[in-house]
């Protein structure tokens, strides 16, 4: 059976030496966010991951969930540590006080995520879109809509969903026909089918609070005629109590690959009651606060799903014993070496551990961004902030879960026939993170947003200042002997990404037909950049700690080596990027239909 050790030595290196978070203190949030109090979220975060949630995966894996009579009953033992999550106040660490939360910066959140999802993913999903709807009703709701739903969301009692799939329409979702019906006192009828709906019904929480985009009698058509509503399981009573089952219900489960323990429902609107959040036909811009939180939840999920999978695969290579070390015995009294002695085994071990903690750090360093662009009081700090927070968005999306998947395979493959074998989990874990790659916005679409949209945003404002960051911090590190190995490489990857940047802006407006070609290209050359940054700073915090001798010198000088392992054998992958991208369009699109 798989195992789960939460990574706790890592984010306090992350928090403490690369991010620095203690100087932030003087922000809201921050100030309270002692070293004292971080240490202790993390070891009782690690805690409820590793007892709690870990052995509910294969449960709730093997069980998934159960459609009766329109009730859905969760696995197992998810109730129960739904229960624990909620009494020991977990979905509160970041809301906001003035509805019950604790008000914590945003990116300690992720660290709980992240040991969550690595535990438990399809678990993890209920409470995650708990918090998205929160942030979506915090931002665009009425006060009346905050006091009567944000402090049962903040408290766990209730969950909460995001909907938004029709069957007819993903994407695109101009195209939908859930309808909403004004009433006389202020409400609307909403009617219509939504699928995919995640956590959609189940028995964790008393209520379930959708947050459903629909089209009001009468408005524009596309995209500008979208509006978004609160629509409730039980309607509220204005005293807060439960009234009456709303006209919402769980019309089916869907059957899936993976993530069985969490519920992805069909759900039909037969006229329920729902009430406007934000402005009519303004939905997806109050729906995409919600959105933008869940992409960087979900490029999480990919990276918890390669950092449990590289765990056991570690495990694995360490005592199955295989063949012999190709350069003569290492342990001759055994029949056989273990697996770890052969390069090609160290090779796919080592593109976890480098991806992993890189990707980590960009996670991390990404969500203080969000936390600065709120809480500064430096209006610069907060418009550079969000610039970046927006701009690596679609890359955290879509490269960390492109990567997690393909990583969580090769985890799979250092097993060889018994990672095909169910009970030792590595199929959950490939089938679970395949969704990742999928849903709030499929990875082609998170591309197509990073080239078509973010790169122009603001005359390349955010790109050309991100390459700026790069090349300042190269040519301060350049000279350092012990960075040198990395700092190179990443001077080549970042030419690399400001070449293909230029190339877009040269060529796809007269095309837009290039921008959609190298799309894909351009966002996996941009998460290799940034992770490979990622390495720099803590290359630069580990040999610090280092030159201060600190007591575990060996997880610093591990630092070092893995960064350097990053910049030698997968930082060179941009110039096969760059390659493609400057091919642009002409020939994939010269082929007519019928030849595919």
């Amino acid at each position: 059976m798989p195992t789960y050790k939460a990574p706790v030595r890592d984010f306090q290196f992350l928090l403490f030496d690369v991010l620095d978070i203690e100087q932030h203190k003087a922000l809201p949030g921050f100030g309270e966010a002692s070293r004292e109090l971080i240490s202790a979220i993390l070891d009782e975060a690690a805690k409820f991951s590793e007892e709690v949630l870990q052995p509910l995966n294969a449960v709730g894996d093997e069980q998934g969930c159960r459609l009766e009579n329109g009730v859905v009953t969760t696995p197992d033992g998810f109730r129960q540590a739904y229960q624990t999550l909620v009494e020991n106040g977990w979905p509160a660490l970041t809301a906001d006080p003035n509805y019950g939360g604790q008000g914590l910066p945003n990116t300690l959140s992720q660290v709980f995520n992240e040991m969550v999802s690595s535990a438990n993913m399809a678990f993890g999903m209920y409470p995650g879109l708990s918090h998205g709807a929160y942030s979506a009703l915090l931002h665009h709701g009425s006060d009346v809509l905050k006091e009567t739903y944000l402090p049962k969301l903040v408290s766990g009692e209730w969950t909460g969903t995001m909907n938004l799939t029709e069957p007819h329409c993903g994407t695109d979702l101009g195209l939908m026909r859930t309808k909403a019906v004004p009433q006389p006192d202020g409400a609307y009828q909403i009617s219509g089918q939504k699928i995919f709906i995640s956590a959609g019904e189940h028995d964790l929480a008393e209520n379930i609070v959708h947050l459903v985009l629909a089209r009001i009698e009468g408005a524009p058509e596309g995209i500008k005629g979208v509006s978004l509503f609160v629509v409730p399981k039980f309607l509220v009573n204005s005293d807060g109590s439960l009234g009456a089952r709303n006209g919402v219900s769980c019309g089916a489960l869907e059957k899936k690959m993976g993530i069985h323990g969490n519920a992805t429902c069909v759900l039909n609107y037969d006229g329920a009651t729902g009430y406007l959040v934000g402005e009519e036909h303004k939905g997806m811009r109050a729906m995409f606060t919600m959105m933008n939180e869940a992409r960087l939840g979900v490029g999480l999920q990919g990276l918890s799903q390669s950092e449990v999978a590289y765990q056991n695969a570690l495990a694995y290579a360490t005592e199955r014993l295989q063949g012999r070390a190709l350069t003569g015995p290492k342990q001759p009294s055994k029949p056989a070496d273990p697996l770890i002695v052969h390069p090609d085994i160290r090779r796919m071990l080592l593109n976890l551990k480098s991806f992993n903690e890189g990707a980590r750090a960009l996670l991390l360093w990404t969500a203080l961004k969000g936390d600065l662009s709120h809480k500064s009081p430096d209006e610069k700090i907060r418009e550079e902030s969000d610039d970046l927070m927006s701009l690596l968005t679609p890359v955290v999306k879509g490269h960390l879960t492109d990567r997690g998947f393909a990583l969580a395979v090769e985890a799979q493959q250092v097993y060889g026939g018994h990672g095909y074998i169910d009970e030792w989990g590595m199929g959950q874990f490939v089938r679970d993170a395949r969704i990742a790659m999928i849903y709030e916005g499929a990875n082609g679409v998170q591309a197509l947003d990073l080239v078509g949209r973010k790169l122009a945003q603001n005359g390349g404002r955010a790109v050309f200042a991100f390459l700026a960051e790069l090349a300042t911090f190269i040519e301060t590190q350049k000279n350092d002997e012990d960075l040198a190995p990395l700092v190179k490489a990443l001077e080549v990857s970042r030419a690399d990404l400001e070449a293909a940047t230029m190339w877009f802006m040269e060529n796809a407006l007269s095309n837009f037909d290039h921008a959609g070609a190298g799309s894909t290209d351009y966002m996996h050359l941009f998460g290799l950049v940034a992770i490979g940054y990622m390495w720099g700073l803590m290359g630069q915090a580990a040999k610090s700690r280092l030159k201060d001798s600190a007591p575990d010198a060996e997880f610093f000088k591990t630092k070092l080596a893995t960064g350097r392992y990053y910049a030698e054998r997968v930082l060179p992958e941009t110039g096969l990027h760059l390659t493609r991208i400057r091919a642009g369009a002409d020939m994939m699109m010269s082929f007519e239909v019928e030849a595919f």
